[in-house]
């Protein structure tokens, strides 16, 4: 079932409980994903990135996002994720999209806030709904072996409530210590709870984790009860296809791609039961 993330998130929110984000890549991740959704009776918001358009087009993105939401009963969101380029997430939404978010966190406050403003005004006028970022998450998306937390900046107070009082956005991701994609020496970071405690008292509307794989499992519970109602997830999806290849040797492509999509299912099977049971 397609929606957009409003009611998703706002329901995390009130119940105190975390929402995964998955990236999909192609039509294997994405049916393995909704899948495990609908077996788990829990909505996902089935996300692709800008990133990963070098892999397949925002269009083919579309039609095998819609398809498969609307393959299953639970609530899936099709969300860009870490959109940068104005005309793409204008593109994502005229195709259907029913969530985008728009990261101009690169900018100062201002020029992100008339680019999100932007966004926000062509979404809302679709039912699509929108987040943004403040602050940034360090890391390489297209490089998932090349995270650095330390090249993130952490989301302050006052700029996140001038931002979203400006802006009417939806959900906002906020910075507290992860990067995208493996981190070093695969030791967990240290996260700045302090500021995740700051952030979810001033903010109303959800807050959202990007670069949570690799993150772990007391970091993740502990985010999800402090504040935090959806969990960005695609470096492990990676690890766990791979493990499940390297495991299970294939005789053919087929049998290939079967492990690859257990894998993921597995990874995904686990994050579900962890932060949104």
């Amino acid at each position: 079932m397609l929606v957009n993330s409003k009611e998703i998130l706002q329901k995390a929110k009130n119940g105190n409980y975390g929402v995964v984000a998955p990236d999909f890549i192609d039509l294997d991740s994405a049916r393995t994903f909704v899948q495990v959704a609908e077996k788990l009776n829990t909505p996902i918001l089935l996300s692709f990135a800008e990133a990963h358009k070098h892999v397949i087009t925002l269009e083919e993105a579309a039609v095998i996002g819609k398809m498969v939401a609307k393959q299953v009963n639970v609530p899936i969101a099709l969300h860009l994720d870490h959109g940068t380029n104005i005309n793409y997430l204008k593109d994502a939404i005229k195709l259907g999209f029913s969530s985008v978010m728009i990261d101009a966190s690169m900018y100062d406050l201002t020029e992100n806030i008339r680019i999100t403003k932007e966004i926000v005004a062509l979404a809302h006028a679709n039912n699509v709904t929108v987040e943004a970022e403040i602050g940034h998450v360090g890391g390489n998306e297209e490089n998932p072996s090349a995270a650095q937390a330390e090249d993130s900046i952490y989301t302050t107070v006052e700029e996140a409530r001038e931002f979203v009082k400006h802006t009417n956005i939806d959900s906002l991701a906020v910075s507290i210590g992860t990067a995208h994609g493996v981190y070093k020496n695969n030791k967990n970071p240290v996260l700045n709870f302090e500021r995740l405690h700051e952030l979810a008292a001033a903010i109303t509307i959800p807050l959202v984790l990007h670069g949570s794989s690799g993150t772990g499992e007391e970091n993740l519970k502990r985010c999800v009860n402090e504040g935090i109602s959806k969990v960005n997830i695609f470096t492990d999806f990676l690890v766990s296809a791979m493990k499940e290849i390297k495991e299970n040797p294939a005789k053919d492509y087929l049998e290939l791609k079967k492990s690859a999509n257990l894998g993921m299912e597995k990874m995904l099977t686990y994050y579900i039961n962890l932060l949104s049971k």
